[in-house]
């Protein structure tokens, strides 16, 4: 891709803008595939194996997208009509268009968007018991990373603590885990060890894995066989998907260490502009968080200027921004993404 000078565009606006590497097309091509509605395609099938061992679970279910996977998951912790809680940032009620409610007739109460800085306290107190003519609280859902949250990652010890206090009110946790492969890398924590927090886990093989599509649902046996049917009722019953099941797996294989590349690139953004003031909190994974509410520049205007150059930035709001590093920008592309934003932040 490139603009009318030749000059070759860096796309920071999401980690969803990838595209398969030769091999990772190769291994698609080479896939062994069957009818995946019959649950007869071996590579979906050694896909979900795989995730759900990563995770400690016992069966997992693959969907074509991050968004499915979520809401097939609400929809197996929370009845019609009962209550879900998460932040007022999550992308579970920011960016799924209300499939929550439309879908699952799940009712949602919201705690103030603070992304990644949890206070379990906080959600311990909205939990709503059954009776008192209250729509009672059925499972509270995370994200990690923290996508509006400026990629930052909930601790270990504050999930470890929502996982007592879940279980204390007899409700469900959920995570959606749509960058968890980045809090892995960035805190060291396994795989497992998130997964054995968790009633349910969504995580994505199309964001920084690299993969085309394809999301992965991580439960309990009996959660995966309901999961299957609602996933065919919301459309999503696919046949030959082994095609996309098998750039998910070399993504797992070949695309996870590397996301440390991912980070120490957008260290490097964070870095290049703190100097302007508008580095909207901590970069800890590959997204840099921008507001623009004290800048003289508004963010359509810096991406447009941005643009003009050949830097894609992504306008989250009028004043807020974001850059996300991926598989696809290289050390030559953060150059002159700092080249060109350092020159249009400086006005």
């Amino acid at each position: 891709m490139a603009d009318q000078t030749d000059r070759p565009v860096v796309d920071l606006r999401s980690d969803t803008v990838t595209r398969p590497t030769a091999q990772m097309r190769a291994a698609m091509a080479a896939a062994d595939v069957g009818d995946d509605v019959y649950a007869e395609d071996p590579t979906v099938n050694a896909l979900e194996a795989e995730v759900a061992a990563l995770f400690g679970h016992e069966a997992a279910l693959w969907a074509p997208t991050g968004s499915m996977a979520n809401q097939i998951a609400l929809q197996l912790l929370v009845p019609p009509a009962h209550e879900l809680l998460c932040d007022a940032d999550a992308h579970v009620v920011t960016y799924e268009v209300g499939a929550a409610a439309a879908y699952g007739g799940v009712s949602s109460r919201t705690w103030s968007a603070v992304g990644a800085d949890i206070d379990p306290d906080t959600i311990a107190a909205m939990i709503r018991p059954d009776g008192y003519h209250a729509v009672p609280t059925r499972a509270i859902a995370v994200e990690q990373t923290h996508n509006r949250g400026g990629g930052g990652v909930v601790p270990l010890a504050t999930l470890r603590a929502l996982r007592g206090i879940a279980d204390r009110a007899g409700v469900a946790l959920h995570c959606d885990g749509a960058r968890i492969w980045h809090a892995h890398v960035a805190d060291g924590v396994p795989l497992r060890t998130y997964g054995e927090l968790f009633d349910t886990l969504s995580v994505c093989l199309s964001k920084g894995l690299g993969a085309p599509a394809g999301s992965v649902i991580v439960g309990s046996a009996e959660r995966m066989a309901r999961a299957r049917v609602i996933r065919k009722r919301m459309g999503g019953g696919l046949r030959q998907v082994g095609v996309l099941a098998a750039a998910g797996r070399y993504a797992l294989e070949h695309h996870v260490g590397r996301l440390a590349d991912d980070h120490a690139r957008a260290a490097r953004l964070a870095e290049a502009i703190a100097p302007f003031g508008v580095l909207a909190g901590p970069v800890r994974t590959n997204i840099v968080p921008l507001d623009l509410s004290k800048s003289p520049l508004d963010a359509a205007g810096v991406a447009a200027a941005a643009r003009a150059e050949g830097v894609l930035v992504s306008v989250l709001g009028p004043y807020i921004g974001r850059l996300v590093t991926h598989h696809d920008v290289d050390d030559a592309g953060i150059d002159h993404a700092i080249e060109v934003l350092t020159r249009v932040l400086r006005g």
